[in-house]
């Protein structure tokens, strides 16, 4: 049936009343067709109808994107404004409804009943929000619709002078104060109107926001807390007062909250969104998972929901319709949509240009550029002031990797400053960094631009970005350009998208002269690898049995520890393929989230691979263990497009053959790039086919892969691989060509 009956039908059934199946239908329009003006609009005034705010709100959002004219889409978007208590927003749209229709009676009468201090269905007198300045504040406030904040202000300074109390003229001026960014005079405002109307929810609501703003966040909790006693179904105090709980750390505490929400509002979005992103932080995927889909039937445009539904599904390996989402993903990033964030995009395409393309999405939308603190001044320091900004100084790969580089730094060239933006787990390795600074400093409870402010004011010279956009960076710090010099490198695989990230750090092999134009920073190459490693790490001198961590004594051990939403469907069959052709074979995977592992061993026996062949690791506590216990596997098969990275050089250390699919982007080179730089490119093949083709070969020639092996060995002696000083040596030449150009503006920052 074509979409125009379908619609027709859907209103018919609205006209009758029977709402709940004129909603089905529009939600099946909506998935087939999801900018249907007329199905957006509808399901909105269902909503309403249900009682059910936010929902309305959201589907009036969608519906005012396509058709800005249609009069009663603006009048019922006040409506629904007015029933969440958002006074200055009610009063904006229905002004702009009679705007377009001077003769609207619905939106002038209840413009009317408003500026006479009272609403249809209400028992709260309007006329405090108002006092004596109707006709000025609905003015002022049409004027802070229209973006003409300063002619607001001007009204709106006026009423305050006459009326310091008023609580729509505090209240507005506080929002026009924090679109400024200028979160301390938004929360006198918001402070000031707390004092003269300690019962209006709205300012307690918006004085949190601001409080969450300055990561005040025990004051932040408790204004949310106000406004819920004021209004239990206070739905985006409940939003907020969950990511600032999530903030926190307090994670547990914030999906507790989210699940109070979607008790009396099941559809909200936002918490629907963030309860996905919670489950999934404590690696409840098939929650996850349901969460999403569910926000995805009630918006199937959510931004960025399909993209975390398909992660989702990835790390729990749950491939039902994976393909058609990757497919969608990738096709929503090349049409420039907000349909996946760029971390997860890596596993999901094997293209450098998309990666460009979903990066440069993700950070227009969250981490614009903004005015720079620092304004082109050149500082004269006896030292080159490094700041190093992570949130990964701490038990953690990233650390694991830079330890030995921030030891061996030349502290007679360099000064190292650590920008700690993460938790202190009071590791040993946290205590090793902290010694390895000249300045360390924790500025967790500090807002970005006050880091970035601070970061000037020390006058650093080059800053290094470590995280990228992975878990608790702060990318958005970078916007307000520090330093004179931005580098990203390592803690992320790919391209930051951004024009105030002057370089990325890589090799000739992860990012070749081709691909060089997918990166929106400048490439300067190590001349080994980018990739740093501890030289003092130590593997256990004993190597475990395969008894020890259930392997059988006999037989091929094929092994891969990557990381589980690496894992996908056409990397799995080969697997699958290869345990069938060779005899007593089994596959060695790491400990993997349950769900991940259940359905990895339906995934086998599908293929006709008893379940019983994949053998999860158990965890061990030294990792001079873990390294060891390399040495009982065979072969380890990487993953693609999204390679090992840290496992390879781990693996390789231990001495045990990595076999690697190279692909075109940053996070499908890696593995070629280290087994280049140990001497091993014959592991290297360039797609699936030939993978597989040597994986069997190798298994089936004991003698072949036991010459690789030796080889290993041998290279392993000689290797710059390991070598930290070297590596920190080469580093330090790069830091000094990016400075030097900075100095001078010479032409060439490679050696």
């Amino acid at each position: 049936m074509k979409t125009d009956k379908l619609v027709s039908q859907a209103i018919k059934l609205h006209e009758a009343g029977k709402n709940d199946e004129a909603a089905a239908l529009f939600s099946r329009i909506l998935r087939a067709s999801p900018a249907n003006f007329v199905a957006l609009y509808t399901m909105g005034v269902i909503r309403y109808q249900r009682e059910d705010y936010e929902g309305a709100l959201s589907f009036f959002t969608r519906a005012r994107k396509l058709n800005a004219a249609f009069v009663p889409l603006h009048f019922n978007l006040g409506l629904t404004h007015l029933k969440l208590s958002r006074m200055p927003e009610a009063i904006a749209c229905l002004q702009h409804a009679v705007q377009l229709d001077g003769s609207y009676e619905p939106a002038r009468k209840q413009l009317e009943l408003l500026q006479n201090g009272m609403q249809q269905n209400s028992s709260q007198e309007l006329s405090g929000y108002y006092g004596e300045h109707a006709a000025a504040i609905n003015r002022a406030i049409e004027l802070q619709s229209q973006q003409r904040a300063d002619e607001a202000e001007a009204l709106f300074r006026q009423i305050l002078f006459e009326e310091p109390g008023n609580i729509l003229a505090l209240y507005s001026m506080g929002a026009i104060e924090q679109q400024r960014g200028r979160p301390d005079l938004a929360l006198d405002y918001f402070e000031q109107g707390a004092a003269a109307r300690p019962d209006y929810a709205p300012i307690w609501y918006s004085r949190g926001v601001v409080l969450q703003s300055l990561k005040r966040h025990e004051e932040a909790l408790a204004s949310f807390d106000r406004a819920l006693a004021l209004n239990p179904r206070y739905s985006e105090a409940l939003v907020n007062k969950g990511a600032v709980l999530a903030e926190m750390k307090r994670h547990r505490d914030a999906l507790l909250n989210y699940e109070e929400l979607l008790k009396i509002d099941p559809n909200n979005v936002r918490a629907l969104n963030n309860r996905g992103i919670l489950l999934s932080d404590f690696k409840m995927f098939d929650l996850a998972i349901q969460t999403y889909e569910h926000l995805l039937r009630v918006d199937p445009e959510y931004e960025y929901a399909l993209g975390l539904l398909t992660f989702a599904k990835l790390h729990s390996c749950e491939w039902s319709r994976l393909e058609e989402y990757s497919n969608k993903v990738i096709e929503g990033v090349r049409n420039g949509k907000r349909v996946c964030k760029s971390q997860a995009f890596l596993a999901m395409s094997a293209e450098p240009e998309e990666h460009l393309q979903c990066a440069r999405i993700f950070a227009q939308q969250y981490f614009p550029a903004q005015p720079p603190v620092w304004q082109g001044e050149r500082y004269q320091h006896d030292r080159i002031r490094i700041a190093y900004v992570s949130p990964d100084f701490r038990e953690h790969p990233v650390g694991h990797l830079t330890a030995g580089i921030f030891e061996q730094h030349d502290k007679q060239r360099f000064e190292l400053i650590a920008i700690s933006l993460g938790l202190d787990d009071d590791s040993a390795l946290r205590q090793r960094m902290v010694k390895a600074f000249d300045r360390f400093i924790d500025v967790r409870q500090m807002r970005s631009l006050e880091i970035a402010q601070m970061m000037r004011e020390m006058e650093i010279d080059i800053a290094v970005d470590l995280a990228g956009y992975t878990a608790d960076s702060r990318t958005d710090l970078f916007s307000y350009r520090p330093a004179p010099v931005q580098v990203n490198f390592l803690g992320y695989s790919s391209t930051l998208g951004t024009d105030y990230f002057d370089y990325i750090i890589a090799d000739q092999q992860i990012i070749p002269e081709e691909y060089k134009h997918c990166y929106s920073e400048e490439v300067v190459y190590m001349p080994d690898t980018y990739l740093p490693t501890d030289g003092s790490l130590q593997i256990a001198e004993r190597t475990p049995s395969r008894e020890e961590h259930g392997l059988p004594a006999d037989g091929f051990v094929f092994c891969s520890f990557n990381h589980d939403y690496k894992i996908n469907p056409p990397v799995f069959d080969i697997w699958m393929r290869l345990l069938k052709q060779v005899p007593n074979s089994v596959l060695w995977l790491m400990k993997l989230n349950e769900s991940a592992e259940r359905n990895l061993r339906k995934e086998a026996e599908r293929r006709g691979v008893s379940a019983e062949r994949i053998i999860f690791a158990t965890r061990v506590p030294k990792v001079e263990d873990h390294l060891a216990r390399y040495r009982i596997a065979d072969l380890f098969l990487d993953t693609s497009p999204y390679n090992a990275h840290t496992t390879t050089s781990d693996v390789l250390r231990a001495g045990l053959p990595v076999l690697t699919c190279r692909g075109k982007a940053f996070a499908g080179r890696v593995a070629a790039g280290l087994l280049t730089v140990v001497g091993l490119p014959e592991l290297i093949t360039d797609n699936l086919i030939a993978y597989e083709r040597l994986a069997l070969e190798l298994a089936r020639n004991p003698e072949k892969l036991q010459g690789l092996r030796a080889k290993l060995q041998e290279n392993l002696k000689t290797t710059p691989l390991y070598d930290t000083v070297r590596y920190c040596r080469n580093l330090e030449d790069l830091y000094l060509a990016m400075w030097r150009r900075c100095q001078q503006q010479s032409p060439e920052v490679n050696g």
